[in-house]
């Protein structure tokens, strides 16, 4: 069985197994955070926290609804859709962190079904699911232009897809050895697409996707989604040097660090 899962693994693109070893390595630096988000009833979003009330990411009232996670890590986000009444289904490509979420579901006597797996190629079958969501999980981890037609295939007509994550500016003035972004050009904008930080000097990460703004738009006409919002979530006033993960907090004040799209299959 060990063998079959090495096979299994070795046939998944590059960027998903790097991934995959660098989330199973550090899942155990998100088992807190993952705590603290599951005992939250109210969402926040993000690195900066920005509350529900304003984003309105997921519907006030969930019953009835199939919703998926892609990329769920800890899970907490399925927690949060389902105490809203979703049956929910989170997949994520790092074992380690489906081992918290399901841990802190029984804690919290929440039934999820988790699945250890690719969002680019999941098991679903068409048109499983109403509602779709990625914080940082697919948004960022995966291929956009893999996992955007696997969330349409799964989705039913009229079904929707919220997903938030790093802003094209805050990678476009990230420097190249993962240090904190700075207030100049670090990559060119219209050269966005795949970002490899694995060879990074100060925290080497996975692999990364991003789009230019034009590019996101293009790639949800063709996929076949309608664009219901944008949003460029911005951090209360606070401490100008506080550093979270590579965006200070007076940074993320004059440019925007993060992105949400609100989708619709057509």
């Amino acid at each position: 069985m060990a063998h079959d899962a090495e096979s299994a693994d070795a046939a998944l693109p590059f960027h998903v197994q790097e991934n995959r070893r660098y989330w199973d390595e550090m899942a155990h630096e998100w088992v807190g955070g993952g705590e603290r988000a599951w005992a939250r009833d109210e969402p926040d979003w993000g690195i900066w926290g920005v509350p529900e009330h304003e984003l309105d990411l997921l519907p006030a009232d969930m019953r009835g609804l199939d919703a998926v996670e892609l990329g769920c890590g800890t899970g907490y986000v399925s927690a949060w859709m389902a105490r809203r009444g979703a049956r929910v289904t989170g997949i994520d490509n790092s074992a380690e962190q489906l081992a918290t979420a399901r841990r802190l579901a029984a804690e919290h006597g929440i039934d999820l079904t988790l699945v250890h797996g690719d969002a680019e190629a999941t098991p679903f079958a068409d048109a499983s699911f109403d509602f779709a969501i990625s914080e940082y999980g697919a948004a960022i981890w995966c291929d956009p232009e893999r996992w955007l037609p696997e969330a349409h295939r799964i989705l039913r007509p009229g079904g929707r897809l919220v997903f938030l994550g790093h802003h094209p500016w805050a990678q476009v003035c990230a420097p190249l050895d993962g240090s904190p972004v700075v207030q100049r050009m670090e990559r060119p904008y219209f050269e966005l697409g795949r970002l490899d930080w694995t060879e990074a000097t100060i925290e080497p990460g996975g692999v990364e996707f991003n789009l230019t703004v034009s590019d996101w738009f293009a790639l949800f006409r063709r996929v076949g989604f309608a664009v219901e919002d944008y949003r460029e979530p911005r951090p209360d006033p606070g401490d100008d040097a506080e550093d979270r993960f590579f965006v200070t907090r007076g940074w993320a004040r004059r440019f925007p660090s993060e992105q949400v799209w609100k989708l619709r299959k057509l």
